[in-house]
């Protein structure tokens, strides 16, 4: 074989192995943000005690909070998310704080009790909903509209009850479903 045809085949071998590994590696370092549409999961619901779905939460806007117990940000923003919660009942608008505690439900469910959450609450031991929105920390907050997709997403604490966030998440509800 001549060098000139070794030369062309070593580089249609390179071009497809290229093409074989941006196939399969491209969707794994794709970024999750505002634009997305929110990855599908499920955890524990801690009221029911059973598997629950994103998926559940189909044509309503939601706000992914996703937090864990030792977090001090995570327990100081929660009155706040409370706060809006409550504010925004009866509408579509739902909150889902997901707790990536790797202990037993017990230590996340007495903390719901302590600060008063009423919103749902579910517990992803696994931190499957972690690997799945790349968060590097908690807590984050990802805000989802009705067609699933993500419209923003916040790393760290914020004060989720101010008007700046409660105009958008009014704007979202009265979008079509």
């Amino acid at each position: 074989m001549s060098r000139r045809a070794t030369l062309l085949a070593s580089l249609a071998a390179a071009a497809v192995l290229a093409a074989i590994l941006v196939v399969r590696l491209l969707p794994q370092i794709s970024l999750v943000g505002v634009g997305s549409r929110a990855p599908a999961f499920q955890a524990i619901d801690l009221r029911t005690g059973r598997p629950a779905r994103l998926a559940d939460y189909r044509g309503k806007v939601v706000l992914l909070n996703i937090w864990a117990t030792y977090c001090i940000p995570c327990r100081t923003e929660m009155p706040a998310i409370e706060r809006l919660s409550r504010r925004l009942a009866g509408t579509d608008f739902h909150v889902l704080a997901v707790s990536v505690d790797v202990v037993d439900s017990t230590a996340v469910d007495a903390f719901v009790r302590e600060l008063g959450l009423t919103f749902d609450v579910w517990h992803d031991r696994p931190g499957i909903t972690q690997r799945l929105y790349q968060t590097t920390g908690v807590p984050e907050t990802f805000v989802i509209n009705r067609d699933g997709v993500i419209v923003k997403k916040a790393i760290g604490a914020m004060d989720w009850d101010d008007p700046v966030n409660e105009i958008l998440i009014r704007r979202l509800l009265a979008e079509p479903a």
